[in-house]
């Protein structure tokens, strides 16, 4: 790690914390040339294989725009959006896989919106798995009722 201050190449970890939930590692450094104390934040890396095989790094800030377009008009406040961004990363994260597909991150989208609104739910489904028909609409309503009536 290079100092920030006079660009050394080396540093000395002095304290180490976990922090955000156990999903990122904040270290105290030391630069052994000009004595300075610096922090770094390490986190572990998620890429997203698009299906274009573009890759890039994983966003809760993507995962939560593109909900927010099925939650408009719905009681759902932007605290929601980022508990659920969150969720579906700790849910990705739990996989231990580093590289995800998109589709991966649609099946982990799906359950957690589910539960927090079932308009938008259907909304997102409705896009995410292509439905092409009302007896698809049907189908994942008659779902939804099915498992209200066991809940």
């Amino acid at each position: 790690m290079h100092c920030p201050f006079c660009r050394h190449p080396d540093s000395r970890v002095i304290d180490s914390r976990t922090s955000d939930d156990g999903l990122s590692i904040r270290r105290r450094r030391q630069c052994p040339e000009c004595g300075r104390r610096f922090s770094t934040v390490e986190t572990a890396s998620l890429t997203v294989v698009k299906r274009s095989g573009v890759a890039e790094p994983f966003s809760r800030e993507k995962v939560a725009a593109g909900v927010r377009k099925a939650c408009q008009g719905r009681p759902v406040t932007e605290d929601d959006l980022a508990m659920l961004a969150q969720q579906v990363e700790e849910t990705l994260r739990g996989t231990g896989a580093s590289q995800l597909e998109t589709n991966d991150i649609g099946l982990a989208i799906l359950g957690p919106l589910r539960e927090l609104d079932e308009v938008a739910y259907l909304r997102f489904a409705s896009v995410y798995q292509a439905f092409d028909s009302l007896e698809d609409f049907e189908a994942s309503i008659a779902q939804l009722r099915a498992d209200h009536g066991r809940a």
